[in-house]
């Protein structure tokens, strides 16, 4: 079992995956080895080459190249539970055809300005279809990796549609649309989480909240939901028959289990049955069944059962953060309660386990580049018991009674009234003591930190358990590589059709842009900020904003909230937010940082927009990077009679290489040896535009899309050659072009 773990999980580490034929010999030798005992080495290559198949079949699933950005009729079952926004709807459909076109089993569907659909209508709909992707950076959330676990094989934006059916068995959004018809202290969302696994309807304030308090999994079906109404059932069925209360022609203890299984798995059921839900159903199963028979089950079998029967169901699940998650905290439970002599007080019981978990996952949360929250020991302390004991029972039985006249209503009303509370108090702990998101780590001091948290886990009395704790620090405080004296660290980061580049010097760090904005859609504070903070930049020497468009300062508010910075400058400071004291661009300033030179540029000319870019010019050892922000043609003109136009080795393209910018006097008097650009795939503006591109590949520069490679990071000073995001080998990432 322990080896057919082990196979399934390989593939979530796989640079590539096998060709067809090695997957055939590999299964073919699995089972030859079967006859000779060679079990270890037959399950593992049983577990691979099964996990290695499904993934395929995911990938084959993806749109075709051929129909990238193409709008065709689509007609679909709309699955799972819409997601009703602000600014429209998102949904899923199953079962889509298109006239002469073969479509993915599965599509991610986006429609704004959109009516209201329901789970179960067919539609008939006009979609711009995408092959699945993402923003890619280096420390960022892979969404190629999250659409493929979800065997989503294309996403696309709904242009219009017509209604063809209406919807069929959809009794999970039924049940969805009468929760959000109950007066609930306007926490019907957080019911809705709590009872049918859907999150998409909790404001963003209440995600981060959760967040910093370590507390998402309460509101996202976990095992500790599943288990609890089992035992309840179970608990309630052996009290009546200890008091007599139970009929004595029916045996208890099967109806007890039987009961208890059934809730279990019917509270799976209508919570999506997701991986959490699926371990915790093996488990509680396990368990009930032992129970059954008088034997004694140990603690490790059920959860690597579980882990086998999740896997061979769904191999692609190890794609996903919150697999890692869910097993780990359960392994964590299982390694502390385990082997220990004596009973512990109520008090330990309830207080242990917090702390326990909290470093058990700090690896986990490490390696996994999640927020580390450093109040989830005491936030957990006083919300466990309150959503299992109040408002999770309350939430489940409102909903059953639901069509009773005001018995269910008002059951609802109590179950919102006790998880506003909770938020409340929960929001203040927040308020002091946010998430930490720690710095990247080296792979030598993380293993050292798993090595800590494991030994700092065993009973006392075990040999070198002391060490547990500095190995762990090891990890808090691991040494810091510094940039070398004389060069700057340029990342360019992945924001889409937006622009934000960080520059480290060996003691100074400059954001250049902020980041695109729209809506709630911050990508300031999703993408710009984490990456500031995995890099280990404490506050900012500068923010240099180029101009006031949303596509490069939209996010510079989250992060001014997010760390200290001690400069804002922008080319245009009237259309930035007041708290920012932003300074204007003093065109010809000029600095050095640590033996890097930085020189600043703005065409006097300019009104507004575009044209008022404040441009930065950087020097390090002879290498020249030009960032230009959204300069048009004639603030290249205008910028051809400047100290900047000389020979630059890096130039980040005006306007993503937009037709309104890099003329070709412009990109010929600067001869860029490598050109960076920052846009949004198959983004509305055409950018960059063929005649840009061709102009690049007649001087022979070398071009780095964010839109195809991902995050860019090189080492100006060094004359070396930069490192892409998408250079990291994955076999569900498609290959560099």
């Amino acid at each position: 079992m322990f080896a057919l773990a082990l196979g399934l999980l390989a593939l979530r580490f796989l640079p590539v995956l096998p060709p067809t034929g090695w997957l055939i010999a590999l299964l073919v030798l699995a089972l030859m080895l079967l006859p000779f005992r060679t079990y270890p080495v037959a399950f593992f290559l049983l577990g691979l080459s099964w996990a290695c198949i499904s993934a395929q079949w995911a990938l084959d699933d993806r749109l075709k190249l051929a129909l990238d950005g193409q709008t065709r009729w689509v007609e679909g079952r709309v699955i799972g539970l819409p997601q009703q926004t602000g600014e429209g709807v998102r949904f899923e459909l199953a079962d889509s055809r298109s006239r002469n076109a073969r479509l993915p089993k599965r599509i991610r569907v986006s429609w704004r300005g959109g009516p209201p659909v329901r789970s179960g209508e067919r539609w008939r709909l006009a979609i711009t279809l995408k092959r699945p992707a993402g923003l890619l950076n280096f420390h960022g959330f892979d969404q190629e990796a999250w659409l493929l676990a979800q065997r989503i094989g294309a996403t696309g934006t709904v242009k219009d549609g017509e209604r063809l059916a209406p919807a069929r068995s959809a009794w999970r959004d039924g049940v969805r649309q009468r929760l959000l018809a109950v007066d609930a202290f306007g926490r019907e969302a957080g019911l809705i989480a709590l009872v049918l696994g859907d999150g998409s309807g909790l404001a963003a304030a209440d995600w981060q909240v959760l967040q910093d308090t370590g507390t998402v999994h309460l509101l996202v079906i976990s095992g500790q939901h599943i288990g609890l109404l089992a035992g309840l059932i179970y608990g309630l069925i052996a009290g009546l028959a200890r008091y007599g209360c139970w009929p004595r022609t029916w045996p208890w203890l099967p109806w007890a289990c039987g009961l208890a299984f059934t809730a279990a798995l019917s509270y799976g059921l209508l919570a999506g049955f997701g991986v959490p839900v699926q371990r915790a159903c093996v488990m509680v199963g396990l368990v009930l069944l032992w129970r059954l028979r008088f034997r004694h089950l140990g603690l490790w079998w059920p959860l690597l059962l579980a882990l086998n029967g999740v896997l061979v169901l769904e191999p692609l699940a190890s794609l996903q953060p919150g697999f890692w998650l869910s097993f780990a905290a359960v392994a964590v439970l299982v390694l502390a309660f385990g082997g220990r002599l004596g009973a512990w007080s109520v008090w330990q019981a309830w207080t242990r386990p917090q702390w326990l978990i909290a470093i058990g996952l700090f690896p986990v949360l490490l390696v996994l580049g999640l927020p580390i929250s450093l109040s989830a020991p005491l936030a957990n302390l006083v919300a466990v018991p309150w959503i299992s004991l109040v408002v999770l029972p309350l939430a489940l039985l409102g909903t059953a009674l639901l069509p009773l006249p005001f018995m269910g209503e008002g059951l609802l009303w109590l179950a919102g009234g006790a998880l506003d509370g909770l938020f409340k108090a929960l929001a203040w702990l927040a308020g002091q003591l946010p998430a930490w998101i720690p710095a990247e780590v080296p792979l030598g001091y993380w293993l050292l930190s798993l090595l800590g948290a494991l030994l700092f886990l065993l009973p006392k009395g075990v040999p070198f358990r002391v060490l547990g704790l500095p190995m762990l620090l090891l990890a808090v405080f691991p040494p810091r590589e510094l940039v070398p004296h004389g060069q700057v660290e340029v990342v360019q980061l992945d924001v889409g059709q937006g622009q934000s580049l960080i520059l480290r010097t060996r003691h100074h760090t400059l954001l250049y842009d902020a980041g695109p904005r729209s809506g709630t859609f911050d990508l300031g504070a999703r993408v710009v900020l984490p990456s500031l903070q995995k890099l280990g930049v404490k506050a900012l020497d500068m923010m240099l904003i180029s101009h006031a468009d949303a596509d490069h300062a939209g996010g510079a508010a989250a992060i001014a909230k997010g760390m200290p910075i001690k400069r804002v400058v922008g080319g245009e400071t009237e259309g930035l937010p007041a708290f920012l004291g932003t300074q204007p661009c003093n065109s010809g300033e000029r600095w050095t940082w640590d033996g890097v030179t930085f020189e600043l540029w703005q065409w006097p000319d300019a009104i507004s927009g575009n044209p008022k870019s404040c441009v930065l010019q950087v020097q390090a050892n002879g290498e020249r990077l030009l960032l230009t922000g959204d300069i048009d043609r004639a603030a290249e003109q205008a910028m051809l009679a400047s100290p900047l136009a000389v020979s630059t080795d890096w130039l980040q393209a005006p306007h993503h290489g937009s037709r309104s910018s890099s003329s070709w006097t412009f990109v010929e008097r600067l001869a860029p040896r490598s050109v960076l650009i920052s846009r949004g795939r198959s983004n509305a503006f055409g950018h960059p535009h063929p005649q840009v591109m061709a102009r690049y590949q007649r001087l022979g520069s070398q071009v780095y899309d964010s839109a195809e490679q991902g995050a860019v990071r090189l080492q100006l000073g060094a004359f070396a050659p930069p490192v892409v995001a998408r250079s990291q080998r994955r076999f569900w990432r498609e290959r560099l072009p």
